[in-house]
């Protein structure tokens, strides 16, 4: 068993068996983490203003006392707070940072996380993120998925380059 563990927090539309999380989970359990995914549905009618507290519901009951590694995307990143009052390191994919209450969790943590957003994402502020935390990738031209234009391969090459940074800010 592993020393380390990684609490895997999906997004709205994607989820933890979708490419940014397999790739980021083998990376993870290839540097001896364990890896635990959340599963939900969420409610269609969730209003924004529940938002953190639907996530912080779906999350909390995930964690023990060991010090896991949160990993969220898009929605995920509402388990901020979580984040911020537990003092759990973190690596924020796709972060929602025009959401107040993602900002001002981050604002607070005192944990290390990883931010990481393309240019081409309206919920992604490449400069908010840089105020935030030293530990920023940013793709240039990728969208909510990470996804870049032109051949698939250029999107394959981004997946690798969000492995590396996570690889790297983990170590």
């Amino acid at each position: 068993m592993a020393d380390r563990r990684a609490v895997l927090i999906p997004g709205l539309w994607y989820d933890t068996r979708a490419p940014l999380f397999a790739y980021v989970g083998e990376a993870l359990r290839r540097l001896g983490y364990d890896t635990h995914e959340i599963t939900w549905q969420v409610p269609p009618d969730l209003p924004g203003d529940r938002a953190r507290a639907w996530v912080g519901e779906q999350v909390a009951p995930a964690l023990t006392d060991g010090g896991e590694l949160l990993v969220g995307k898009s929605l995920g990143t509402f388990a901020t707070g979580l984040a911020a009052d537990r003092g759990l390191p973190a690596v924020w994919l796709t972060p929602v940072l025009n959401q107040p209450d993602v900002v001002e969790a981050l604002s607070r943590a005192t944990a290390p996380f990883l931010l990481v957003g393309g240019t081409a994402d309206s919920l992604w502020d490449g400069e908010l993120a840089r105020r935030l935390t030293p530990h920023v990738l940013e793709i240039p031209d990728a969208d909510h998925s990470m996804l870049v234009p032109g051949p698939l391969a250029r999107s394959a090459e981004v997946l690798g380059q969000v492995c590396t940074a996570v690889e790297d800010f983990v170590r």
